[in-house]
């Protein structure tokens, strides 16, 4: 039996069989000792059902025809990721939403000062790689609104230098932790 769904009982309802195994037993993660103690016990999984295997010590669902394990579930390919690397020759650069997943490599002579502002509005999770490959290096500057914190403090700035690299990574509304190679200023 495949899985029911959601069910939320009342108190003095009858507990079935039926919804046991269905809103329950289908829906966890069941536990055995290997692969052949599990075939017997399930003779007919339906796709969705999960299971725990004791002797190799791993998550394993049923996709509809075969037992998969979970880390082999999802494969990630080239074509699957989009790297996009965008040049700056400029010494100020605010960052924008569109950034997001980006690379922003910049090339400029004299120092960058990259702003983050409210207006970049990323959300959690979000992130934005630096680049900086000129030769005065990166300044990441958090605009009014916005905090940072970083190499093991909080500041309004942090420096980057040439040839290195940092992640902006967004943990909350206007919330960002700066994460490299990188100084406090």
């Amino acid at each position: 039996m495949s899985g029911l769904g959601y069910k939320n009982w009342a108190a003095n309802d009858i507990l079935a069989a039926a919804d046991l195994n269905g809103y329950v037993a289908d829906q966890v993660v069941m536990y055995f000792a290997n692969a052949a103690a599990r075939t017997s016990a399930i003779t007919s999984p339906t796709a969705g059902m999960v299971s725990y295997r004791g002797d190799a010590q791993i998550v394993e669902f049923y996709n509809g025809s075969a037992w998969i394990a979970l880390s082999s579930a999802t494969t990630i390919n080239a074509s699957n990721v989009v790297n996009t690397l965008t040049s700056s020759a400029s010494t100020s650069y605010s960052v924008a939403e569109a950034d997001q997943g980006t690379v922003l490599r910049f090339t400029a002579s004299g120092t960058v000062t990259a702003t983050v502002g409210t207006a970049t509005a990323f959300t959690s999770g979000e992130r934005v790689d630096i680049l900086a490959d000129g030769a005065a290096g990166v300044v990441i500057t958090a605009g009014s609104g916005v905090t940072f914190a970083g190499a093991g403090t909080a500041a309004t700035s942090y420096s980057l230098p040439q040839y290195e690299a940092a992640t902006i990574l967004s943990v909350g509304s206007n919330a960002y932790r700066i994460i490299g190679n990188i100084t406090a200023v």
